[in-house]
């Protein structure tokens, strides 16, 4: 069977499952088997993933990561920290709008696997009396936490893209820079722009009036600069630099006056539910990886006459559906890129651009599994707009791409 008629299917029966209300790691997971079971049937791919998947560091990693994520959330949460922040913010930008957009797009910055989970409720904060829906909630959180995709100096996806297409970093940034403003004015003008909300905030108070808000502002952000700082300059892993962030804030927070359940802040924070997700779609990918499927979409869109250009784009945007991460399909498709065309930067930024793209609409994105979750939203719900924003994107990209060539 062809592969893309396997793929087409696997999507189907993930969706079918959704609409059944199959929770998604388990959805991604029976759609992993059913793409095993048509393309390579030995069974010891599936012992060996899994055993790939229950020993590899990257899971627990990212699990731990999580787990220290909500524990910190609950400290600044029932400390009352995320309130007076949202009020500071008010206060400083005037603009409920600009406060759902900017706090996302600022936590974004620190590139976590589900980092979402951090912005998360200072969006639900933000929008607090607004009347918005779970999903238009959710599509603010995860679309504009990942504006700086293109532009970061400390986005795995981008390091690793330079390093094997063997392209100077500041080259590929300054190339793909712009993408960040269109990034994030389409975010704006599809889900912020319709917003009837107040454009400014008619508190007028001083400095002296909203000290302590100001105080809780620096105690959330506080957090997120250690983690930056401990995982970029001392080389912690995310779960360890979470980690001792969030168990050093306990000890913060009691001795500022704050009231600090320890008890609920570690219980609260254990989700079950995210810890099957997680596991089943690691192992999903690691059943694509050893089955060799990934590769064999490579080598099929390679075969085609299409030009170079779109068969970059197609396979980076498949990719990046498959695996929902920047690794993956950079992993995956640079190594293509360093043997068709050395240093290009047309097809490193093509490459890119429609991965996240692909990564923006798919379900194994651990960023909108987990954003998903908070808001209890409905994936298929936040699709649509979700598709219209990447069509968008792509559209704009390809256009001024063509131009420019």
């Amino acid at each position: 069977m062809n592969i893309f008629v396997i793929l087409a299917l696997a999507l189907l029966i993930i969706m079918v499952l959704l609409r059944r209300h199959v929770p998604i790691g388990p959805a991604i997971l029976a759609a992993g088997f059913f793409i095993w079971a048509t393309t390579a049937p030995q069974f010891h791919y599936l012992p060996d993933a899994l055993y790939t998947t229950l020993t590899s560091a990257r899971t627990y990693d990212l699990i731990l990561a999580l787990y220290f994520v909500m524990c910190l959330e609950i400290e600044l949460r029932t400390g009352g920290v995320l309130d007076g922040m949202v009020r500071a913010l008010h206060h400083l930008l005037r603009s409920p709008k600009l406060t759902l957009a900017i706090m996302p797009a600022f936590l974004g910055l620190l590139p976590s696997l589900g980092g979402a989970r951090f912005s998360a409720p200072i969006v639900e904060g933000a929008a607090k009396n607004l009347g918005l829906t779970a999903e238009h909630k959710a599509n603010i959180n995860f679309w504009f936490r990942h504006i700086f995709e293109f532009s970061s100096p400390i986005i795995p996806g981008m390091l690793m893209a330079c390093s094997i297409a063997n392209i100077p970093f500041s080259q590929l940034l300054r190339h793909l820079a712009w993408v960040t403003p269109l990034f994030f004015a389409i975010g704006w003008f599809v889900l912020m722009r319709p917003l009837k909300l107040p454009a400014e905030n008619k508190d007028g108070g001083g400095f002296a009036e909203h000290k302590q808000d100001y105080i809780h502002l620096l105690l959330a952000l506080a957090p997120v600069a250690v983690n930056f700082i401990l995982i970029f300059s001392f080389n912690f892993s995310a779960a360890a630099a979470m980690a001792l962030v969030a168990v050093t804030l306990i000890f913060v927070l009691r001795f500022s006056n704050h009231v600090i359940n320890i008890k609920q802040v570690f219980t609260g924070a254990c989700d079950l539910k995210m810890l099957m997700n997680i596991l089943c779609i690691f192992y999903f990918i690691q059943i694509l990886t050893d089955t060799k499927v990934l590769y064999t979409i490579v080598s099929e869109f390679q075969k085609s006459p299409l030009p170079q250009p779109v068969i970059v784009a197609a396979v980076s945007f498949i990719i990046g559906v498959l695996t929902g991460m920047s690794q993956g399909h950079v992993a995956i498709v640079m190594p293509i890129i360093a043997a068709m065309a050395p240093g290009d930067l047309t097809l490193a930024g093509i490459a890119m651009v429609f991965g996240v793209a692909g990564q923006m609409l798919t379900p194994t994105h651990m960023c909108l599994i987990v954003t998903l979750d908070y808001f209890k939203a409905d994936y298929f719900k936040c699709l649509r707009t979700l598709c219209v924003m990447s069509a968008l994107l792509l559209a704009a990209f390809s256009a001024v791409t063509y131009v420019m060539q």
